[in-house]
C-alpha cells in the first residue's frame, strides 16, 4: 500500500500560489498532487538541493518552481517563485536563499532589521513595485472589490504601506505577493495542515475558512502522552513552548477518545486563569472543534467557584482590600491585648507585628493560610512557606493566626470574607455536595497561577484522574506563590506523567534569552531546562524617555517602523502597561498621533480589532504578538511598596513584579521594546545587559 501524505504550507506559498492566473495556477496543483503521491527526487522534475542538508527539494511546474521538504507523513510546501529559462535548474541564487548557509542543517538568522533606522528613520527612497496592481490579480487574492480603486493606482510599495482605508491583512497579502519572501524568513513561519490539495482549492475559492496550525513532533507527543494512564499529567515548558496549544489539541484528542467510548454528550471543563484567555481559547478551540465546541465549557476557575457558591447559598459577599485593611487596624489593639504565650514569647509575637506591612500580613494570611485551608495552627506551623522570603518561627505564625482568628471574627459578624474564603468554600461545598456537577474531563491551563484551594476545587471537578490535564510553568508566575503538587490534593501525583517542552516557538532567541538574562534574580522553578529556538532576530531594546509626550512620538515611531521593517501590519503591534491608568493614557495619546490604539480591559479583549492593542502587562499572560512595547512607568507606581515594608517583604514583591516583567517580554515574537522613565527609573527598570539588550544611547 503507497504511504499516504499530507500537505503543510506556510503562508508565503498560498499567497504566491493564489495570485497566479488560473491556468497556472491549476498548472501547480496538480503538480502537488504529484509529489502527494510520492515526493522523492528522482533528477528530472523533482531534484534535491544540497541546502538544509539536503532536506530542501525543487519540482518543476511550467515556468514555475515550487520549493519543498518532506518528512512522512507530511510534504510541505514552502515557496513558488517563477523562472523564465532553466539557470536556476543547477543553481538558486542568493537573494532568494537570503542568508541560509548551504552547509547547515539548520536555518541561519536572516539579515536583521537596523534598530538605529527604526528609531531615527531617514527619509526612504521608493520601491517600485515590479509588477502593477490589476484587477485580476485583486481578484485572484480575493480582495473585496470596495479595497480596488484605491489600490490600482499604488505603483510603489512604501505608498501600498500607507495606503489609507485598507486593511492591514490586505495590504500584508499584497506586500507578501508583489516582494518575495527570502527562503530564510520563509521557513520562520508557520505550518498549517491541508488534508488534500482539494483543501488548497476550497480555500482558495473562499469556502474553506482557515487552515489549524501544524504541531511539531514534540508538541504531538503530548497531545495523546499518558492518555491511558492512571493520573493525571502535567505538561511544564518555558514561554512560547506551546503548553497552551497542546492544552487545546489535547481537549479535542480526549472529546474524540469520550465519543469512542460510547459517551453520547461528553462535558469537558477548560479552565484557564483570566478573562483574556477565556476569550483567546474560546476562539481557537471553535476553530479546532467546530460544532463539538458545545461539548466544551471554558471558564476561568473564579467564575466556576462563583457559580457554584450562588447557587447553593446566594451570592457571596467579597470584602475589598481597603475595608480588610481597615478591619486588620481596626482589630490590631485586641490583638496586641491578647497574645497568647509567656511575656517573652508575647513580646516575639508584638515585634513581628509591627514589624510586617498590613499588606504583608494579609497577603500571608490569605495566600498560605487560607489557599491552603490549614485549619489548625499546628498545620501552619508545619507548612512550608516556599516563595516567601521573610522568615517566620513557630512563635512569630502564632501571632498571624491569632490575628487570623480575629479578622475571621470580624467579617463573619459582617457577613464578608475574602477572595481566598471563597475559594476554600467552594472545594468545601464540592466535597459535600450528593450530586457534583463532574465533567467526563478537566484541562487546567497556566495552573502555576492557581491558588491550591482552587486546584483542589478544579481536581474534584474531574470524574476521573487520568483525563485531568495540567500546563504549568513555575517561573510565569504573576499573582500565587510556589506550592507542591502533592500538597493541594492526593490525586496530584505526576511520578511518570510529567512532560517538559524544550522548543520555543513564539519568541526570538535574542529576546529569550535577554529576558530570561534579566528574570534571573527572580527564577522560582530552579530545574535546569535547556531552550532550543527556531526563530531568530535582532535583540530587544531599551529606550529610556523624559516625559509622556516623547514616550507617545517614541511609542508611535516603533510600531510603525518596526511593522514595515518585519512586514507587518500595525494590528500586530501591542504595548503592555503597568496599570489601566497607563494604558489609556498611551491609547489616547497613540490616537492623537494619528495611529489607531484600543485599549483593552482583560474583559473586552478582542485580538481582532483593527490598530495596536494597549493591555496592561498582567491580562497579556498567556498571549502572543509580533510586535510588543513595555511602557507607562513615567508617574507609576509601579512596584508598588508600601512605607516601611521589611526588606525581606520589598525583595518579595520585587522579584514578583520581576516576573510580571518578564511574562510581558515573553509576548513578544519578533520584536521588543522597554520604554523607562530618564529619571530615577524603579530598580527592575535598571541594569539591563548590554550584551543581551541594544541599549543605544538609552535616552531616546
Amino acid at each position: 500500500m503507497a504511504d499516504t501524505w499530507l500537505i503543510t504550507q506556510k503562508p508565503s506559498f498560498m499567497t504566491e500560489w493564489m495570485g497566479l492566473p488560473p491556468k497556472e495556477s491549476h498548472q501547480v496543483l496538480e503538480k502537488i498532487n504529484l509529489l502527494l503521491q510520492d515526493p522523492t527526487p528522482d533528477a528530472k522534475v523533482k531534484k534535491q538541493l544540497k541546502h538544509m542538508g539536503g532536506k530542501l527539494h525543487r519540482l518543476r511546474a511550467g515556468r514555475y518552481r515550487i520549493f519543498y521538504t518532506f518528512e512522512h507523513p507530511y510534504v510541505s510546501l514552502l515557496a513558488l517563485r517563477k523562472r523564465d529559462d532553466d539557470t536556476y535548474d543547477d543553481d538558486i541564487d542568493a537573494e532568494f536563499l537570503g542568508g541560509l548557509d548551504p552547509d547547515l542543517t539548520g536555518v541561519s538568522q536572516p539579515q536583521q532589521p537596523n534598530w538605529e533606522k527604526i528609531f531615527a528613520p531617514q527619509a526612504a527612497p521608493k520601491t517600485p513595485l515590479p509588477e502593477p496592481i490589476t484587477a485580476d490579480l485583486l481578484k485572484r487574492l480575493r480582495i473585496p472589490e470596495v479595497c480596488h480603486p484605491r489600490l490600482l493606482p499604488i505603483q510603489d510599495r512604501e505608498t501600498l504601506f500607507d495606503c489609507p482605508g485598507i486593511p492591514d491583512d490586505i495590504i500584508l497579502k499584497l506586500d507578501e505577493y508583489l516582494f518575495e519572501r527570502p527562503l530564510v524568513e520563509v521557513l520562520q513561519q508557520p505550518d498549517f495542515i491541508a488534508q488534500d490539495t482539494a483543501d488548497l482549492l476550497r480555500f482558495k475559492e473562499g469556502d474553506l475558512l482557515g487552515f489549524l496550525l501544524k504541531l511539531n513532533p514534540e508538541q504531538e507527543k503530548f497531545v495523546t502522552w499518558a492518555a491511558n494512564a492512571k493520573g493525571p499529567t502535567l505538561l511544564k515548558g518555558g514561554p512560547g513552548t506551546g503548553k497552551s496549544t497542546v492544552a487545546l489539541y489535547r481537549t479535542r484528542e480526549i472529546l474524540h477518545q469520550l465519543k469512542a467510548a460510547g459517551v453520547e454528550s461528553p462535558r469537558i471543563l477548560f479552565t484557564t486563569y483570566t478573562n483574556a484567555l477565556v476569550t483567546f481559547s474560546q476562539q481557537l478551540l471553535k476553530q479546532l472543534l467546530g460544532d463539538d465546541l458545545r461539548h466544551v465549557e471554558v471558564k476561568t476557575a473564579d467564575k466556576k467557584i462563583g457559580a457554584l457558591v450562588r447557587s447553593a447559598t446566594g451570592k457571596p459577599n467579597i470584602v475589598d482590600d481597603r475595608d480588610l485593611k481597615q478591619i486588620l487596624a481596626k482589630v490590631m489593639d485586641a490583638v496586641m491585648a491578647s497574645l497568647p504565650g509567656n511575656p517573652l514569647q508575647q513580646k516575639a509575637q508584638k515585634l513581628i507585628l509591627e514589624r510586617l506591612t498590613p499588606d504583608y500580613l494579609l497577603e500571608e494570611i490569605g495566600s498560605i493560610i487560607e489557599s491552603r485551608e490549614l485549619t489548625t495552627l499546628e498545620e501552619y506551623q508545619a507548612t512550608s512557606r516556599a516563595g516567601r522570603m521573610v522568615p517566620l518561627n513557630r512563635v512569630q505564625r502564632q501571632a498571624i493566626w491569632h490575628l487570623r482568628e480575629h479578622i475571621n471574627q470580624h467579617l463573619a459578624a459582617q457577613g464578608l470574607e475574602t477572595w481566598e474564603q471563597l475559594h476554600s468554600r467552594g472545594a468545601d461545598l464540592l466535597r459535600t455536595l450528593e450530586n457534583p456537577p463532574v465533567y467526563d474531563a478537566v484541562i487546567v491551563d497556566e495552573a502555576q497561577d492557581l491558588p491550591p484551594n482552587t486546584l483542589r476545587f478544579l481536581v474534584q471537578l474531574c470524574k476521573a484522574p487520568n483525563r485531568l490535564f495540567i500546563t504549568a510553568d513555575a517561573n510565569q508566575s504573576i499573582y500565587g506563590s510556589s506550592f507542591r503538587w502533592g500538597d493541594v490534593h492526593s490525586d496530584l501525583k505526576f511520578v511518570g506523567r510529567t512532560g517538559i517542552l524544550r522548543t520555543n516557538h513564539r519568541t526570538t532567541r535574542e529576546i529569550d534569552e535577554a529576558a530570561h538574562g534579566y528574570l534571573q534574580v527572580g527564577l522560582l522553578d530552579d530545574e535546569p531546562i535547556e531552550r532550543q529556538y527556531i526563530n531568530y532576530g535582532p535583540p530587544p531594546a531599551v529606550r529610556a524617555v523624559a516625559d509622556t509626550a516623547a514616550e507617545g512620538q517614541l511609542l508611535a515611531q516603533f510600531c510603525r517602523m518596526a511593522a514595515r521593517e518585519f512586514r507587518l501590519g500595525i494590528d500586530a503591534c501591542a504595548i503592555l502597561t503597568p496599570s489601566e491608568r497607563s494604558g489609556k493614557d498611551i491609547a489616547g495619546q497613540l490616537s492623537y498621533l494619528g495611529l489607531e490604539a484600543t485599549f483593552m480591559g482583560s474583559k473586552e479583549l478582542d485580538l481582532t480589532k483593527t490598530g495596536v492593542k494597549v493591555l496592561t502587562l498582567k491580562a497579556a499572560k498567556g498571549l502572543e504578538f509580533p510586535i510588543v512595547a513595555i511602557a507607562g512607568f513615567i508617574g507609576s507606581r509601579f512596584p508598588y511598596i508600601p512605607k516601611a515594608t521589611p526588606e525581606e517583604a520589598a525583595q518579595e514583591i520585587l522579584t514578583r513584579e520581576r516576573r510580571t516583567l518578564f511574562v510581558g517580554m515573553t509576548r513578544a515574537m519578533r520584536a521588543l521594546l522597554v520604554v523607562v522613565p530618564e529619571k530615577k527609573p524603579s530598580v527592575l527598570l535598571q541594569g539591563f545587559d548590554e550584551s543581551l539588550w541594544n541599549l543605544g544611547k538609552t535616552t531616546a
